[in-house]
């Protein structure tokens, strides 16, 4: 992969797309989805007295980038805890991996609507300098809710191109780490992987930019770590994205 440096705008030579995540990338609902998860297992987990509690390293070992479902079974295995996967739209009362994975969804939506959404000023302006040198630019994220979080946050306008959990699962698509969401967003701008930058703030995202072709892969810390996220495969990490210009 060529490795971007923020010296130069020559750093970005070869690249002819911007990848970004979105929770903790472009919007801070990384911190909402946090949230959610610890008060979802929080309250599980009192139906489960001989299991270790939540804690937040959590969310990074187990949840964090993942699909909402896959983030429930693997959490859940941590604690060698196994339910029933129960109907995909299981109601969000019943404790199984559906149930769960809707219980959160409804304490994320919830916290949204009260809160709303400011997107990361940095990450911003770092759109816009990539849309000025005539990058392409398209939203890659393991959530259900990202058109509605892009909404919020007023980012719509800028990302032609969506790859969410749903369209995830109506493509078929496995989710991070896989490079396959990326790879279809790719393939939606019309361009070669190798000339698409991934920005992630997730272990797993950033795994999934090392597992494909990129043309690189940008790590934002915002609490993976930074060593972290250079040892799962990121070609540089960065505190903001304004860091870039």
């Amino acid at each position: 992969m060529t490795e971007l440096s923020n010296s130069t705008p020559s750093s970005w030579t070869g690249a002819s797309a911007i990848l970004f995540d979105l929770d903790g990338v472009l919007t801070p609902t990384a911190i909402v989805h946090e949230r959610a998860w610890q008060e979802l297992f929080d309250g599980f987990l009192k139906t489960v007295p001989e299991a270790p509690g939540y804690r937040e390293s959590d969310y990074f070992d187990h949840i964090d980038g993942k699909p909402r479902f896959d983030g429930v079974r693997d959490f859940l295995a941590s604690r060698n805890i196994v339910l029933p996967e129960g109907p995909l739209d299981d109601d969000p009362a019943n404790n199984t991996v559906h149930g769960l994975g809707n219980r959160k969804n409804k304490v994320f939506n919830d916290i949204v609507e009260a809160g709303g959404v400011k997107p990361y000023e940095g990450s911003v302006r770092f759109i816009d300098a990539a849309l000025a040198r005539g990058l392409k630019v398209a939203v890659v994220s393991s959530s259900r809710n990202a058109p509605a979080v892009l909404k919020a946050a007023g980012l719509s306008d800028y990302f032609p191109v969506v790859v969410d959990g749903v369209v995830a699962v109506a493509e078929g698509l496995p989710g991070k780490p896989s490079p396959a969401t990326y790879e279809y967003a790719a393939r939606l701008l019309g361009l070669p992987s190798e000339e698409c930058v991934v920005v992630e703030d997730a272990i797993s995202g950033v795994q999934a930019g090392k597992a494909g072709n990129f043309h690189s892969v940008i790590g934002v810390d915002r609490g993976a770590g930074r060593q972290t996220l250079l040892d799962s495969g990121a070609t540089l990490v960065v505190s903001d994205l304004d860091e870039l210009l």
